[in-house]
């Protein structure tokens, strides 16, 4: 069977790679959860808003300052900005934890599967025990047992002594 081929050739100088941004996915899917979950706070939408008040009142007015007049177009670019990233990155996030959910919904699923079949065995086994218990002499029958046979042990004697000529 034949080597499958690399992409490099051996007979030509290796090139210079252009720099290449790895990036993690599980690390990058834990940051897209931090965030989301921070996105979704009332301490976010609370220094969100106080940002936007200061912008406003600088740009409204501070004279100097003045970077970003009336119509707030900036601001209105770094909102839609925020929300260009926020949704795709909440998106990410439920996504992850929808992954987690199913595995502990199957993990969940095997192990109930697990208890019901060994609840079924034990009872079983417990019907068997039952059974065995139902074949086995008790007490009470013993001894009844135990006094017949005594009884009749005497009636043989007494028979045996009546029946012997003296």
């Amino acid at each position: 069977m034949p080597e499958p081929q690399s992409r490099r050739r051996l007979d030509q100088p290796r090139t210079a790679t252009p720099f290449r941004l790895v990036l993690d996915p599980e690390r990058f899917g834990r940051l897209a959860e931090r965030l989301a979950r921070f996105l979704g706070t009332g301490k976010f939408l609370f220094w969100q808003t106080l940002l936007v008040l200061a912008w406003i009142t600088l740009n409204l007015f501070a004279v100097s300052l003045r970077w970003d007049p009336y119509p707030f177009i900036l601001l209105n670019l770094a909102f839609s900005t925020q929300a260009a990233y926020a949704a795709p990155l909440i998106l990410l996030a439920q996504n992850r934890q929808d992954d987690r959910d199913r595995v502990a919904l199957e993990e969940d699923r095997a192990r109930a599967a697990q208890t019901k079949a060994d609840t079924e065995y034990l009872a079983r086994e417990l019907a068997a025990l039952r059974l065995a218990v139902g074949e086995v002499v008790t007490r009470d029958y013993l001894r009844g047992e135990l006094e017949r046979v005594l009884l009749d042990r005497k009636k043989q004697k007494r028979q045996l002594r009546d029946d012997v000529p003296s």
